[in-house]
């Protein structure tokens, strides 16, 4: 039945924790950005997206929850890629979970690979790794030899306190 998919969808998001549906949510705006970022000459947008040819720690330590985490995140925006109303590839989805792991303080690394096809023809490819785990892409990566990596090395900013905003004059 049709409409038996639609329900079954709608019984996901129900059950769905508040947390994961906030994923969501962020995952379809960050998709929107990346895709926007991605028309824009790639020179331009790589030194935005972090340090250029260097990579971040593969065995970086994180703790159950930030691991947890980190796989949320992957998979908020792998389901979230297939209900954009624009393509979003492999580009789209690394460049959209790295914003969304920076943000909370959670280092990656952006590979970006070429390879041939049976043809002939030059193709190419995107992945994202988060220390040991690869997070988009990883499907093929294998295929891919790598021609550039992009390190988001993200410092997780300590927030500013009431007291803090307080001595420094700032209202709010």
């Amino acid at each position: 039945m049709p409409g038996s998919h639609a329900a079954a969808r709608l019984g996901q998001w129900l059950r769905a924790d508040r947390r994961f549906k906030l994923l969501l949510i962020e995952s379809w705006f960050y998709l929107a950005w990346a895709r926007w970022l991605k028309a824009l000459p790639f020179k331009k947008v790589a030194p935005r997206l972090g340090d250029t040819a260097r990579e971040t720690a593969r065995a970086a330590e994180c703790d159950k929850d930030t691991a947890a985490l980190i796989g949320d995140i992957a998979k908020s925006v792998r389901i979230m890629s297939r209900y954009t109303m624009w393509e979003s590839k492999c580009l789209v989805k690394a460049i959209a979970c790295m914003k969304m792991l920076q943000k909370r303080g959670i280092e990656s690394t952006l590979y970006l690979g070429t390879a041939k096809d049976e043809q002939g023809k030059m193709t190419a490819h995107a992945w994202l790794r988060s220390g040991d785990a690869y997070l988009t892409g990883e499907e093929i990566m294998d295929r891919y030899a790598v021609v550039a990596v992009i390190g988001n090395f993200a410092r997780r900013r300590k927030p500013i306190t009431l007291r803090e905003k307080g001595a420094r004059g700032e209202r709010g």
